[in-house]
């Protein structure tokens, strides 16, 4: 739910196999940085520099202090990728003295496997528990998973698996139904623990209000999200960006054919003006599926500085015109 900004694509990356694999997965990976910029640079580099997994996009936002990189590839590809993005994060983010209005309880704080065209959904999960044993291993980050890939139903929901945030983790930790899944059980020093998972595409989708009210972000976001009665699909929560002095809803759209983009702009448009709020803009965290923009086009939408390159199958379709390692020359 990071807002701000694309950086725009990294160069010189490359997939193992075209957009139309029935093996090319995505991964998200979220780090607990958004304000240093030699940090996120050697942070995307670090992500971008092998073989076989292509960084699409990266952002960065300094009030969610939190940065998200997407990249698509193949399954090795991308278990390598994460594993050096880590590596940097590991060297970097002390998450006591982090501080930022995203909720985290790691330095590497989610990292999500998504199916693209024919990949099938187990496939994510056997990356996921793979990725999630490498991270406890090599880095002694314990580790849950999440969504599909968790082992019981209630670490499903990622909010659950999070609740309490880094500052929390210790005396969670303790309780015999929170053991992380692997990895030590008590939290790294420093980087805490980490959820990696399988999903659905997501779009992170921020709205921004005409005011630094929290408590009105925090009302419209309880009256749109499902888990409170809301729109389908919908989770929803309100800060404050204080660098910018504004108050934002800030959400995932975890299933866009149940809740369109047009839905959810409307249902927080309709809640703010409700409490005689307006809406400033909104924000496109990421990448976005191209069927998941209105029909009549993104204006309505309002997304600040939006361009074809934010929707995701331009990315791949660019991302599948670079040299393929091992292909024929």
């Amino acid at each position: 739910m990071l807002p701000g900004p694309s950086t725009g694509p990294a160069a010189d990356g490359a997939l193992a196999s075209p957009p139309t694999s029935p093996r090319l997965i995505q991964a998200v990976p979220n780090v607990s940085e958004g304000r240093r910029s030699e940090v996120l640079r050697e942070l995307a580099g670090a992500a971008g520099a092998g073989h076989d997994a292509h960084l699409l996009d990266w952002s960065a936002d300094p009030s969610h202090n939190r940065s998200v990189f997407t990249l698509a590839g193949s399954a090795d590809g991308l278990a390598a990728a994460v594993l050096r993005l880590a590596g940097v994060a590991l060297r970097h983010v002390d998450l006591r003295r982090h501080r930022g209005a995203h909720p985290r309880m790691g330095a590497v704080d989610v990292v999500p496997f998504v199916p693209l065209g024919g990949a099938p959904m187990g496939d994510c999960v056997d990356l996921a528990h793979r990725v999630g044993r490498a991270l406890a291993d090599r880095f002694g980050i314990p580790v849950y998973w999440y969504e599909e890939a968790a082992a019981e139903d209630r670490r499903r929901p990622l909010e659950a698996v999070r609740r309490g945030e880094f500052e929390g983790l210790a005396a969670k930790m303790r309780d015999p139904g929170w053991r992380p899944d692997c990895g030590p059980p008590t939290p790294h020093p420093s980087a805490g623990a980490s959820a990696v998972g399988a999903r659905r595409p997501l779009i992170a989708f921020n709205v921004n209000l005409a005011t630094d009210d929290l408590a009105a972000a925090r009302r419209i976001a309880g009256r749109i999200r499902e888990r409170d009665g809301g729109l389908p699909g919908v989770k929803a929560l309100g800060i404050r960006l204080r660098h910018r002095g504004i108050a934002q809803v800030s959400t995932n759209l975890v299933d866009y054919r149940r809740t369109s983009l047009e839905a959810l702009v409307d249902a927080v448009t309709r809640e703010a003006g409700a409490l005689g709020v307006e809406v400033g803009g909104t924000e496109l965290v990421g990448l976005v599926p191209a069927d998941a923009l209105p029909p009549s086009g993104v204006e309505r939408l309002r997304i600040a500085g939006f361009t074809p390159d934010r929707i995701l199958d331009v990315r791949l379709r660019r991302a599948a015109g670079s040299p393929w390692p091992g292909a024929a020359t």
